[in-house]
């Protein structure tokens, strides 16, 4: 009989995450209830945020436990319903976990139209993309001509951010990890400048590349590079909070940034924090324009694929170390 391979939790970790916190583990293949599905996963995408779940600072993601699937969004095909809304050999997007097969209600999928890449609904057309959408264009509000500063710029969201920042007629500058990484941004993405935040003279590298101040930014680190930005900002500037990464994989997290609220007072600036969850009546018109710009090749997305499901533990690690550039998948 087939067995369903799933990558559980092992144990909390407490400082940095090891591979050996989970565990492979084979359990029964589940028939779906009335108005379920039963999905066989393709692929799911592996993401700096779910290590905010495993330490508990994600309330949306309720208190972290042991001894259960990995939590994360996948893509796959659906191989028994027992709904009348999807049929048999619909692709979706799903909450799949780190498993070849899971049980989702219907309502609680999405299909995933034929003429599209179910690979896309990781990256552009998923979480990251719509992240990326809504962030930046909801939240940060870039106008023509204006300066946008992103962080963790190779990432996941961070490499569509700026992509999408250039598609809206502004200058934009990626903050990444290392050198090879912002030669992806400039000469592949179109960014205007990177910078390395591991370099000594990261400060002076920020104020040179920015000699007209910084409008948006787009947070996705906080610590340091956050408190760098700051003091870049112009007045009237706007900081979307999208995540924290430099304080997920640590039990020692940065303190805050210095000069607030006194900066944000005297420049007038606005920070604010979101999530994509308050944007789900406008998936829709998102797709529609990240579609767009895919099919016109105003946006690239970077897939960076691992194979094989007992990889993921390791493949989570390298990420957390700064080791993918644009959207981390593992096929199933």
């Amino acid at each position: 009989m087939q067995q369903n391979q799933q990558i559980l939790i092992d144990s909390l970790p407490r400082g940095k995450l090891q591979a050996s916190h989970y565990r492979l583990e084979s359990g029964p293949i589940l028939e779906p209830s009335v108005g379920e599905v039963l999905v066989k996963t393709m692929a799911f995408a592996i993401t700096a945020g779910t290590r905010a779940g495993l330490q508990g600072s994600a309330s949306y993601a309720g208190a972290p436990k042991s001894g259960v699937v990995m939590n994360g969004t996948g893509v796959g095909e659906v191989v028994a319903s027992n709904s009348a809304d999807i049929s048999v050999g619909t692709f979706v997007m799903a909450p799949t976990g780190w498993q070849q097969y899971s049980i989702h209600a219907a309502k609680n999928v999405t299909p995933i139209p034929s003429e599209h890449d179910p690979i896309h609904y990781l990256g552009p057309l998923g979480v990251n993309g719509l992240t990326a959408y809504f962030g930046l264009l909801d939240v940060g509000q870039p106008k023509a001509g204006e300066t946008v500063l992103v962080s963790a710029a190779a990432g996941s969201v961070g490499h569509m951010v700026g992509q999408m920042a250039k598609i809206k007629d502004t200058r934009v500058v990626g903050v990444c990890g290392s050198e090879a990484k912002g030669l992806v941004l400039t000469q592949n993405l179109g960014f205007d400048a990177s910078l390395n935040y591991h370099d000594n003279g990261f400060r002076d590298a920020l104020k040179a590349a920015t000699p007209d101040g910084v409008d948006v930014y787009f947070d996705n680190t906080g610590g340091m590079i956050l408190g760098s930005a700051l003091f870049r900002l112009n007045i009237g500037g706007r900081i979307a909070c999208c995540g924290v990464v430099s304080q997920y994989d640590t039990d020692r997290p940065e303190p805050g940034p210095k000069g607030i609220p006194g900066l944000l007072i005297n420049k007038r600036l606005t920070m604010r924090g979101f999530l994509l969850f308050d944007y789900a009546d406008r998936y829709a018109e998102a797709r529609k324009n990240i579609h767009a710009w895919l099919q016109s090749g105003q946006l690239k997305s970077l897939t960076d694929e691992v194979e094989g499901l007992e990889a993921a533990p390791d493949a989570f690690v390298d990420l957390l170390g700064g080791g993918n550039i644009g959207t981390r998948v593992v096929r199933v």
